[in-house]
């Protein structure tokens, strides 16, 4: 039964790593024996991420570059020569009203957000294909993409984006023995989370008030969710999207 959710001595690839879900989940996956090859822009805090897992390669990383991507995937194929996991992690919020939603920001969100992720699981999906293991991708999705909420018009765009993009590429590299599942959270209480809660105190109220479980999620909790869908355990899902918001979306 252990053997089913062993990640040990695989090979992961988390981008948005130096803080927020992506050092949660840099961490956890380091713990799970997995090493991590840590990929942010913000290349002292993404180093100082990397220095507290016991196997782990920093590499300053931006999605929004093909370059920057192709040099990651370069980087961590020479570890073993194959990539088993990628987590896209790398995310920008984007709050505005949408009648006054300034277009530079609009594109910002997208670029991160939609056309980073596509580009970062284009980069790693081709060296998966081409491994006899294939491999598996952990899109992070949000509750906003498949939900709505007043304020974020971009993001949440973005983000149902993100979940339609991960159902098409699972669709078309399951035969190639790849796995592509999301991960949608809910409100979680990360570093930029609390600052924006500092500027609208009502937003923290809002989604505390609605979720069934009567709390926030923290980092830690989208953990487990990403091992389980990277793990053998869940062989066969591809295409799903996990929900982790405190039964937010089940009302």
């Amino acid at each position: 039964m252990r053997s089913r959710f062993s990640l040990e001595g695989q090979i992961a690839i988390v981008t948005g790593a130096a803080s927020g879900l992506g050092e949660a989940i840099a961490l956890g996956l380091g713990e799970a024996g997995v090493h991590v090859v840590c990929a942010d822009t913000q290349t002292e805090l993404n180093g100082n991420v990397a220095s507290r897992i016991d196997r782990a390669t920093a590499v300053t990383t931006d999605v929004t570059d093909a370059d920057s991507l192709r040099s990651l995937v370069a980087k961590a194929a020479t570890l073993t020569g194959s990539i088993d996991i990628l987590v896209t992690c790398a995310g920008i919020g984007g709050r505005a009203p949408a009648v006054d939603y300034p277009h530079d920001l609009w594109e910002r969100v997208m670029d991160v957000n939609l056309t980073g992720t596509f580009r970062t699981c284009q980069e790693v999906g081709r060296r998966m294909i081409s491994q006899p293991s294939g491999g598996s991708i952990v899109t992070i999705a949000s509750i906003g993409g498949l939900v709505a909420f007043p304020g974020s018009a971009g993001y949440q765009a973005s983000k149902g984006a993100v979940v339609q993009l991960t159902r098409s590429l699972a669709v078309e590299w399951a035969l190639h023995g790849v796995r592509v599942n999301s991960v949608a959270p809910g409100h979680i209480a990360t570093a930029i989370v609390q600052r924006q809660w500092e500027k609208e105190p009502e937003l923290k109220e809002y989604f505390l008030s609605r979720t069934p479980m009567g709390r926030l999620g923290k980092p830690e909790d989208v953990i487990g969710p990403v091992l389980f869908l990277a793990s053998p355990a869940a062989a066969m899902v591809t295409g799903h999207v996990l929900t982790v918001d405190g039964g937010f979306i089940a009302q």
